[in-house]
């Protein structure tokens, strides 16, 4: 290593690339829990459509990422991925605040009609910029993680530690400051400000992080895990009519990796095998042969699936905040005679929900547990995953009832044709969601990340991160699916739609009861899932300890 490299990244590094990250977080977070309100007042869209444009920008957001990291892995390097993500991201929040600058850019206040298709072209190019920009900035946790890996000792590794650790928090504080802070812009001097605070946020979060361009690692790109996987479904086809050897100890050889202990792929998933064959054809490109890695970390991805698949739920339940805020809108949210709570202010609660379920988890239930037992308990990943599963479904069949019982009081109280008049019921009925909501997250989403690492080989860990944010993109589309049926079948034959524009005509209750009957049988099919997977890495550590313990 010459001196120049010597140099470069360390911890002199770390704030600006926190910074970065914390900034882009706390714009980016704070435009989401209002825009349902920016869409269905200012430019005039019914709540279908409002809706179903809310569900495709959050899968995009939740897709982005993982073209990001294939985008940075295969072309770009992590530093031109964040350099050029952060000003694309920037880019759409300044056109976003434009649009509430300039009065031509939104349906007129003196008209009754919806926006033009050109006024909303604008306004989905500016949601799809934030997005795309998002999916560069995801890499900057990767990109810290380069900056300190130049030696490979116990110090290191203590700062790489601790530069998570503060990674996490900066974010964690970024939303709550986005939900409170930047929602209350919002909902009280409108806009402009409210629009233009997050692209100054964004500003300095981009300068942030090119103050000390010239201090940073910069790793060259290299074979993505995308391509490699592309490579192994290839060759496997290429070669499908090769015969595989019976047995691993048979004489045809596999090709791998230099200094590999891998000999022989698993018997799971045979066909893929043979794009690890070595033939006699000379041709040893990537895409004639593959090595016994690749094919492997194919299959841990293919095994995953399943259980992967039923955290669809979850992500399902969570994009539903748009139509929350349009109750809390209706709601009581005065905490004092002169201060209410900002409606899109009430996803704080789940955080806070998040926070307090990871720390009693850690700090309280597990302690209390192993203490009564005479011996450590730990509840599995996997099993942390089913845990959280069953708090969604919960969570949904409490808002299916509060949701009932906030529309018959509408209905009592004469606001049947007036879905703005805020009724005599507090908005504090909708905690209950959001702190439920908050338990699921906590042990699904995490113990979802943990279970992916754990169970992927190291060199997979960039899509251990990728899968669920996938997972949660997909959640999105089904999520506007579901919608889009719902909407269809109820509002048939002239019949008022259960997801009527009109929230107190409409029935979002039994809305809510279809999605609460889904995650009861998303849970049944997270059972045979978590059955079929089988014994994890965890479990068979776990049990080898415990085997030696008794010895």
């Amino acid at each position: 290593m010459n001196n120049s490299q010597r140099c470069k990244g360390g911890l002199i590094t770390m704030p600006f690339i926190i910074g970065n990250e914390a900034l882009a977080k706390m714009a980016s977070v704070g435009l989401s829990p209002n825009m349902i309100l920016y869409l269905i007042g200012d430019y005039r869209l019914k709540v279908v459509k409002a809706t179903k444009i809310m569900f495709f920008w959050f899968a995009a957001t939740n897709f982005a990422p993982l073209f990001g990291a294939f985008l940075a892995d295969s072309y770009l390097g992590r530093f031109l991925a964040i350099a050029f993500g952060s000003i694309i991201t920037f880019l759409g929040m300044a056109l976003l605040w434009l649009t509430a600058m300039i009065a031509e850019a939104r349906p007129s206040p003196l008209s009754q009609e919806s926006a033009t298709a050109p006024q909303l072209a604008l306004l989905i190019t500016c949601f799809a910029l934030i997005s795309i920009g998002g999916g560069g900035i995801f890499c900057s946790l990767a990109f810290g993680a380069d900056q300190l890996n130049n030696n490979n000792n116990k110090k290191e590794e203590r700062v790489l530690e601790s530069f998570i650790s503060w990674y996490i928090a900066s974010q964690a504080v970024s939303v709550v400051f986005s939900l409170t802070a930047i929602v209350y812009i919002q909902d009280r001097f409108g806009w402009k400000l409210g629009f233009g605070v997050p692209a100054a946020l964004m500003l300095l979060s981009t300068v942030f992080f090119f103050l000390l361009s010239h201090r940073y690692v910069k790793h060259k790109p290299h074979k993505s895990l995308l391509t490699s996987f592309a490579q192994v479904i290839v060759v496997a086809f290429k070669n499908r009519k090769l015969q595989l050897p019976p047995t691993t100890h048979h004489p045809i050889l596999y090709h791998h990796n230099k200094d590999s202990t891998l000999i022989a792929p698993s018997h799971k998933l045979r066909f893929l095998n043979k794009a690890c064959i070595i033939t006699n054809n000379n041709n040893n490109s990537s895409w004639s042969v593959c090595t016994i890695e690749q094919v492997e970390e194919l299959k841990a991805i293919i095994k995953v699936i399943p259980l992967w698949s039923s955290g669809f739920m979850l992500s399902i339940s969570s994009s539903q905040s748009s139509f929350f805020l349009l109750q809390a809108k209706t709601m009581n949210r005065h905490i004092t005679s002169s201060f209410q709570i900002p409606a899109g202010s009430f996803s704080v609660f789940i955080m806070i929900s998040v926070f307090i379920t990871a720390a009693v988890y850690d700090r309280l239930i597990i302690p209390l547990a192993s203490k009564l037992r005479g011996k450590p308990v730990r509840i599995s990943a996997k099993n942390r995953m089913g845990i959280g599963l069953f708090f969604c479904f919960l969570d949904l069949v409490v808002s299916a009832v509060v949701e009932n019982i906030r529309r018959r009081k509408a209905i009592r109280e004469g606001y049947i044709d007036n879905p703005e008049a805020v009724l005599n019921m507090s908005a504090m009925w909708l905690i209950p969601h959001n702190v439920l909501n908050g338990i699921a997250e906590a042990f699904n989403a995490i113990g979802q990340s943990e279970f992916y690492y754990t169970e992927f080989p190291r060199s997979m860990s960039s899509i251990a991160a990728a899968l669920f944010s996938l997972g949660s993109a997909i959640g999105n589309l089904l999520a506007s699916l579901i919608f889009s049926i719902v909407d269809d079948i109820t509002s048939r034959k002239g019949k008022q739609s259960w997801v009527s524009d009109n929230i107190n005509k409409g029935h979002y209750d039994k809305y809510y009861w279809v999605l609460a009957i889904m995650g009861a049988v998303n849970l049944v099919y997270y059972l045979v899932c978590n059955w079929a997977y089988g014994p994890t890495i965890e479990d068979v550590a776990g049990n080898r300890v415990h085997q030696e313990e008794e010895k």
